[in-house]
């Protein structure tokens, strides 16, 4: 039996990952953590029975605990509650996917407890990459990755050298937005941006994908997870998304990871690591497969990936000021404060305001995210 912590659990990752549960007697859940949506909550707590959830905004607090009044399940919240869920005793992984960079310290909380996390928080690693990785190796916690390119890289990986390998070849899709110029974007909605041609995801991760900014986080945090400099990871946009990423190797070879994009694939293959399990997807049939297309991402009209490499480049405390400007430019855009073309334009303002701080700790990480909060808003006008 493997006891679960499912951080993110009524977001598009959460769910889906108790669709998994729901097929394989093995899995238990342990606790249940979500942002705000309490009526979603309580049907998970419900079904699933965990010994604690947790509602992060404290205000739904009083109204969940009522929800569970007739249950024996401890009802928590805010920050505390997370970092409860991820080193609650009985739960021996963690499923990290929690949008935003709340999730570093319950990822760091999770590590310290030993416990084995399936991340799906990108800014886990982006920010706080030299902590995370260095502590779950002095712990000997396990990292596996559940994003669908990370996954395929790890999967091309499983049995090769780390020193056999030249490349590693992140795929893209492109999103709603690929092939238009900068022109054609500046009167895209919210409701365009969301129209992902091949993924169903939450919406911060559907615009980030509109504008590549996705695509510059993700080799951020293969950074970290394979020990590669970014220099050594490309990224092709595939608009089929049927080759989720590869991995190139010094002889030559590319050995790539294939299959219909379904988010429950490398969700299954993270909690049941090293054995595959069946599941029932749609099969990819390569005798209907008419054409897989490549070509490299457009750097100009998608000026959030670029900003997203030099980020990488600088690193330090600049991947902070990047992942913290974007998170906020896109809640702007999303509740149209700010146009999509903004997005960029105002993480490149943050970026030239910024002082790099070389080695930050977790405190410097989340003051940086603060201060650049704060000066987006002030130069929007926005009150706290």
């Amino acid at each position: 039996m493997k006891n679960l912590a499912i951080l993110g659990s009524t977001g598009s990752i959460g769910t889906q990952t108790l669709d998994i549960v729901r097929n394989n007697k093995e899995l238990k859940v342990s606790a249940l953590a979500a942002g705000s949506n309490t009526a979603l909550l309580e049907e998970q707590a419900r079904e699933f029975h965990p010994s604690v959830v947790v509602i992060y905004d404290e205000t739904k607090w009083g109204e969940l605990k009522d929800r569970l009044s007739d249950t024996d399940i401890r009802v928590l919240c805010k920050m505390e509650g997370l970092l409860e869920a991820a080193a609650l005793p009985e739960a021996d992984t963690v499923v990290a996917a929690v949008v935003g960079m709340i999730g570093i310290r319950p990822a760091i909380a999770a590590i310290e407890s030993g416990k084995t996390l399936a991340l799906a928080n990108k800014e886990t690693l982006v920010t706080a990459g030299h902590l995370i990785m260095p502590l779950a190796r002095k712990k000997g916690v396990r990292i596996l990755p559940v994003d669908s390119e990370h996954s395929a890289i790890f999967q091309s990986l499983n049995g090769e050298k780390r020193d056999s390998v030249e490349t590693l070849i992140l795929t893209a899709s492109g999103g709603p937005f690929r092939g238009k110029k900068e022109q054609e974007l500046k009167g895209m909605t919210a409701e365009d941006a969301l129209r992902h041609p091949n993924w169903s995801m939450g919406q911060k991760i559907t615009v980030d994908s509109a504008t590549l900014v996705n695509k510059g986080l993700e080799v951020m945090e293969a950074g970290w997870l394979f020990d590669m400099p970014v220099e050594r990871i490309q990224v092709v946009v595939h608009p089929q998304s049927i080759i989720h990423s590869a991995v190139e190797f010094v002889d030559g070879a590319v050995i790539a990871q294939l299959g219909m994009p379904d988010m429950r694939l490398p969700i299954q293959y993270a909690l049941f690591y090293p054995e595959r399990r069946p599941l029932n997807i749609r099969r990819l049939k390569l005798s209907e497969i008419r054409e897989l297309t490549f070509e490299e991402p457009d750097t100009v009209t998608f000026r959030g990936f670029y900003l997203a490499m030099e980020a990488a480049k600088g690193g330090g405390s600049l991947p902070t000021v990047f992942n913290a400007a974007n998170e906020r430019a896109v809640s702007l855009f999303l509740s149209k404060r700010a146009s999509f073309t903004d997005i960029a334009g105002i993480i490149e303002y943050c970026m030239e305001k910024h002082s790099v701080i070389k080695e930050p700790s977790l405190e410097e990480i989340l003051y940086t995210e603060a201060e650049t909060r704060r000066l987006i808003d002030e130069r929007y006008g926005i009150r706290a």
